[in-house]
């Protein structure tokens, strides 16, 4: 592939019902190419370049990083500018593209968490990383107890106003520091565009209030972790495969997936997807994506084949009363943990 011209697909935007973003002017994808575990070194390069090309001739126009994706951290930004170097080059303003920072990148006081120094040495890492002038969204990726919100607000303000990122974002907030974060945003002058929460039938935290803020405030939701990392899928009904995230990441243990009441709720789902003639991954995407709040659901793919049935979520997202119902019985908050 690495000799092969790339000319995205000229139907690649007929068939996808782009979402806006909370009451802003720009859409989304209703399924974004989320870049966390699957984009690191060691990855074979044309594979990737394959997902990547894949992803955007099916009408994927938001790839979501963060500084510390990987692994090891930087190496998903390092890929994916290549890539859209290789690929994209002449394609940039068709594409949403979004990084973070918040979490530990570098040794030291100043690389982590989120002071104004923090957040703009490392936007200005991964623009080097990724090799463009701006990122589209530039997000805070988890509350700081110990900054004023002010002082990290601040720097979104002015990572916006620098020319460095179009819009500004928020993840893993909660309502009340959303709310917060939101009102010295607007006082600023830079609006909250999105908040990036993680979301799913078994970890349903963003339906004790975040919703509503959100929908209040005119904020968008990119919700992370749809799928949770695998334990709505098919993947683990039979045990845990060799090669599998919980055997190769410490985010997923085997002693979880055995767990007897995991077991029982996602045979409960996967029958409900059957019947409604899905994947148990696919009812679970389009079950987040019924919320006119949620923009867009991040999912990560370790091959084109992983994606596309992804995709293939978007063909049924509409729900009956009698399956949302049956459908509560086996996603209970918590079942992940």
């Amino acid at each position: 592939m690495s000799n092969e011209a790339y000319t995205p697909a000229a139907t690649r935007y007929a068939h996808t019902d782009y979402r806006r973003v909370g009451r802003s002017g720009l859409r989304l994808s209703p399924i974004s190419l989320g870049l966390w575990q699957n984009f690191g070194a060691g990855r074979d390069p044309e594979l990737l370049r394959s997902i990547v090309r894949r992803a955007v001739d099916l009408g994927v126009t938001h790839l979501d990083l963060a500084n510390n994706y990987g692994p090891p951290p930087g190496s998903a930004e390092e890929n994916i500018g290549r890539i859209l170097a290789q690929d994209f080059s002449g394609h940039r303003d068709e594409l949403v593209i979004s990084t973070k920072a918040g979490y530990t990148m570098w040794d030291g006081p100043y690389g982590d968490w989120g002071s104004r120094k923090y957040l703009l040495s490392s936007l200005d890492q991964s623009l080097e990383r990724l090799d463009l002038e701006y990122v589209d969204i530039f997000y805070h990726h988890r509350e700081d107890p110990e900054t004023p919100l002010e002082e990290t607000m601040g720097a979104l303000d002015q990572a916006v106003k620098s020319g460095r990122a179009l819009y500004a974002g928020i993840s893993n907030y909660s309502p009340e520091r959303t709310r917060q974060a939101a009102r010295i945003l607007g006082d600023l002058g830079t609006p909250l565009l999105i908040h990036q929460p993680s979301y799913s039938m078994f970890n349903r935290h963003v339906e004790n209030g975040l919703l509503d803020t959100v929908e209040d405030l005119g904020v968008g939701l990119a919700v992370f972790s749809p799928l949770q990392q695998g334990l709505l899928t098919n993947r683990y009904q039979q045990g845990v495969p060799q090669g599998s995230r919980a055997r190769t990441s410490g985010s997923l243990s085997e002693e979880k997936i055995s767990d007897p009441l995991y077991q029982e709720r996602v045979r409960g789902l996967s029958a409900i997807a059957h019947d409604r003639g899905q994947s148990l991954a696919q009812l679970a995407l389009a079950w987040v994506l019924r919320h006119p709040q949620v923009t867009t659901a991040l999912v990560g793919a370790s091959s084109v084949q992983q994606l596309e049935q992804n995709i293939s979520a978007l063909e049924n997202l509409t729900f009956t009363e009698d399956e949302l119902a049956a459908i509560d019985e086996f996603a209970v908050d918590g079942t992940a943990r």
